[in-house]
């Protein structure tokens, strides 16, 4: 025979257990004893109950009555990304330190799983959205809005859409990073970039484009479509430098680009920075660990995640209120963070010198 299904404490037990209201115990459960006028004595009395008969409050039911269910929706491009994974992770903390629970999820930058994602955060009611948006989703996100549901959108933003968001200037940062290689000597500088129409990306090759053109440099673009399978981006990335032997310097637009791009460096047997110079926007890992180090454009990932978070609870808490919120558009800068794969060796230096005057 099966053993009797032990029964849920409730609320009331507590109550008649202790001989006290349910209001009272709802009080104190709730951390309003003081504000309430119950007295220290009954609140511990209440607590010590509590954790005696391990009372679970049903969180269903009280969504139920106050609409809310603590719980916010954050919809990433991919958690295994050490850029996402970070955010999420500070968005987590201090999302828990004030009361509220994490669902993420991946969309991969695919639309329908974007869709898919979203309309089960609907049907479980989150309180709120933080979402980096896929494309051809702004049906999805405008009806979240015309439901007056708090979200915020970062990495990226949908042009048209009035919404939170918080991003990093990605066009300035690049910008910093080829003037920085034309400060060390490197005349020639190649940037590689996926095949997105995403703002982020767009804003970051304005901002190569920008800083070869006030210099009357040539431009040399190299989009890679990410879709491939490792070994044809790899391909792709060894056809193009071997292609483009003038070329004295690389900016890659990602961090995951940046790791192809180094060992397809290394596949063709050339040298950083004697070779060529080499710089990644966002950073990783790998590239403080890898000889010589990476230069990166560092994106402020603490900030992100509190930007991200004071915006999405200040609309949690304003959203009862009938008058209008203003957006809070958050762009941040970027750090230049310069390593030894951007700075001109003395030997190099001196071996570029020696060949300039010998064409001269």
């Amino acid at each position: 025979m099966s053993e009797k299904v032990k029964k849920r404490t409730l609320i009331s037990d507590i109550a008649a257990h202790l001989e006290v209201s349910i209001a009272t115990v709802s009080l104190v459960l709730n951390g309003k004893a003081k504000q309430s006028r119950i007295s220290d004595a009954v609140a511990e009395r209440v607590l010590a109950y509590v954790k005696e008969v391990g009372y679970k409050p049903n969180h269903l039911a009280k969504s139920l009555r106050t609409g809310k269910t603590h719980v916010i929706g954050l919809v990433v491009e991919d958690i295994a990304n050490p850029f996402f994974a970070t955010v999420a992770a500070l968005i987590e903390r201090q999302a828990f330190e004030r009361g509220y629970r994490i669902i993420y999820c991946s969309t991969n930058n695919d639309t329908a799983r974007a869709q898919e994602l979203i309309s089960m955060f609907q049907e479980r009611h989150v309180d709120g959205y933080i979402v980096v948006p896929a494309a051809d989703i702004e049906q999805q996100l405008t009806e979240i809005l015309r439901e007056h549901t708090p979200t915020v959108l970062f990495d990226r933003y949908l042009p048209g859409l009035p919404t939170n968001y918080v991003v990093v200037d990605g066009a300035q940062g690049i910008y910093d990073a080829t003037s920085h290689l034309l400060e060390q000597g490197f005349s020639n500088i190649a940037f590689v970039t996926t095949d997105s129409a995403q703002t982020q990306m767009q804003d970051r090759l304005a901002g190569y484009q920008r800083a070869v053109q006030e210099h009357q440099l040539p431009q040399t673009v190299k989009h890679v479509a990410v879709s491939k399978d490792r070994e044809a981006v790899l391909a792709d990335l060894m056809a193009f430098i071997d292609e483009h032997r003038q070329c004295d310097a690389l900016i890659f637009s990602t961090n995951y680009l940046s790791i192809y791009g180094l060992e397809a460096i290394s596949r063709l047997g050339l040298r950083i920075p004697d070779d060529l110079a080499v710089i990644s926007y966002d950073d990783h890992d790998l590239f403080r660990l890898y000889t010589p180090a990476i230069t990166v454009i560092a994106q402020p990932v603490e900030s992100i995640a509190k930007n991200v978070i004071d915006i999405l609870l200040a609309e949690l808490t304003q959203c009862a209120s009938p008058a209008p919120r203003a957006l809070q558009q958050v762009v941040l800068p970027p750090t230049l963070v310069v390593r030894q794969s951007s700075v001109r060796r003395a030997a190099a230096q001196g071996k570029k010198v020696r060949k300039q005057e010998a064409a001269g």
